[in-house]
């Protein structure tokens, strides 16, 4: 029987937009953790009170308890997720974001509170995990990519680790969070992976994967895993939206710079003096930046797109 653990208290932040048919076998999922969630907010983007509605119907027939339906800011997925995580009504000492669409584990929300248990209390801490790939139906595809080299903040400035739908905050990370403000970021998981890692909190990848991550064509970016998932990443390097990404990110790092490590605060503005000057210039200039992909091939296109202006 599913356990509730009031030391390990759990808000489950699950944004939506237009949810399909795959929305009911997530609920489900959630209600069927071996360590049950405190609250469940779903901060709905579609913007039509009758989905809000429809949400709310689902929540009751998958049988979760203390749950409710807001309507979200319009403003983009990511700005859906950091309003909702900022909300004071929030009842949980551990956050989960939470996808419309893929399926939990059993035992993702107990695999990743254990872990994060053990970081201080006062010290920011964000879990993160690898997926069981599957299609619109469900069928296996594989696992996603294991994380190769440690999560940091040299990581973190030019790679988001994983996707949000593994990812769990302590109350820590989250008042981090909170402290940057609505900032406008690429993405949620990114910016939050930036922040813990650049105030020098701790970032656990589990190797072991806690969801079913269901690939499919209304996916805002999906998985890597495969060699064109991986390809189409390295062409984004070539191109400027990668460029406009990084700028984006600057431009809210530079905005929380105020609570990053001093080093760290150092290394952004060597990544920052990296994307301008000449080719050579640059080149070494993001060498001594010290940041990184994970893996060779995406470090060397970094270093390549550097040379072409495109970071």
């Amino acid at each position: 029987m599913p356990s509730t653990d009031n030391k390990n208290r759990v808000s489950v932040v699950l944004c939506t937009y237009w949810p399909s048919d795959f929305l009911p076998a997530q609920l489900q999922s959630i209600a069927r953790q071996t360590l049950q969630p405190t609250d469940v907010l779903v901060s709905d983007d579609s913007g039509d009170r009758a989905v809000e509605e429809s949400i709310q119907r689902q929540l009751t027939e998958a049988g979760l308890k203390n749950t409710r339906v807001i309507a979200g800011p319009r403003r983009g997925f990511a700005a859906n997720f950091l309003s909702a995580l900022m909300r004071s009504d929030l009842k949980g000492d551990f956050f989960a974001f939470c996808d419309q669409d893929d399926i939990w584990l059993e035992d993702k929300l107990e695999a990743a509170i254990t872990r994060l248990a053990q970081i201080p209390p006062d010290t920011p801490g964000l879990y993160c995990s690898r997926t069981l790939l599957v299609d619109e139906e469900n069928n296996d595809i594989g696992p996603s990519a294991p994380c190769r080299s440690a999560p940091s903040f040299s990581n973190a400035l030019v790679q988001s680790l994983a996707g949000g739908n593994t990812m769990v905050l302590n109350r820590e990370a989250r008042n981090l969070v909170v402290a940057a403000g609505q900032l406008e970021v690429v993405s949620h998981d990114w910016w939050v992976y930036m922040l813990v890692s650049g105030v020098g909190g701790q970032v656990i990848f589990d190797d072991t994967p806690r969801l079913r991550y269901r690939q499919h064509q209304s996916n805002v970016i999906g998985s890597n895993n495969s060699i064109a998932g991986q390809m189409v990443r390295v062409k984004m390097l070539f191109r400027n939206r990668f460029k406009d990404w990084n700028q984006r990110n600057i431009s809210a790092l530079e905005n929380a710079r105020h609570l990053l490590l001093p080093e760290n605060q150092k290394q952004l503005d060597k990544f920052i003096a990296a994307r301008s000057g000449l080719w050579f210039l640059r080149v070494l200039k993001l060498r001594k930046s010290g940041v990184y992909r994970q893996t060779k091939i995406g470090t060397i296109a970094l270093f390549v797109a550097t040379i072409v202006g495109k970071i």
